[in-house]
């Protein structure tokens, strides 16, 4: 059963995880990779930490549902872009990051206006995949800050984040077909 007062400690931690987003960014622009690094992998752990809490204690809150997702991927997209754009991560990279959240958040908004509203679940290849994202993020930051200038860590890493954003992605949008091409009465049962 859900909460129902909105501002729980989960909340309140992802709300903290929103707010270090710029933070992080105008660090990495600024050159200051530990901080930004730091900041970063902060951010990552409060993912973790407000889930576990949230379960934990029993306080999960509709507004939480939103929230934690919106986090994700304020977090992640703003990171991806910002290296990117720095030259530090490839285009397609941040492309294919941004571009399965775009098609996830559309494909949300598109069943409320057809109003067949969908319930997105996290699945767990989609863990799999934000997990392995913010660590390679962390990875780069990390090289970053103790100025190591290898390219087998960001190759592998990358080619690593782009074959599970891919694969997260198509199985988010699988499900989303077959939830749009069922019957009414197929999906009142």
């Amino acid at each position: 059963m859900r909460m129902a007062m909105p501002m729980s400690l989960p909340n309140l931690i992802t709300i903290a995880r929103i707010l270090l987003v710029p933070l992080t960014v105008w660090l990495l622009i600024s050159g200051a990779y530990l901080p930004a690094g730091l900041t970063f992998a902060i951010a990552g752990l409060s993912d973790a930490v407000d889930g576990f809490i949230a379960r934990r204690f029993n306080l999960q809150t509709d507004l939480g549902t939103y929230l934690d997702p919106l986090a994700d991927k304020a977090l992640l997209v703003s990171i991806y872009v910002t290296l990117s754009v720095l030259h530090i991560l490839p285009a397609w990279l941040a492309i294919a990051v941004v571009t399965r959240d775009l098609l996830i958040v559309g494909a949300v908004i598109l069943s409320w206006l057809m109003d067949k509203p969908l319930t997105m679940k996290p699945l767990w290849i989609s863990k799999v995949n934000t997990a392995w994202q913010i660590i390679f993020a962390v990875i780069v930051l990390a090289c970053l800050a103790a100025g190591i200038e290898s390219l087998w860590p960001i190759t592998f890493g990358g080619i690593l984040v782009g074959i599970l954003t891919a694969a997260s992605g198509a199985v988010y949008m699988r499900s989303w077909v077959a939830h749009m091409s069922a019957r009414n009465e197929d999906r009142a049962g």
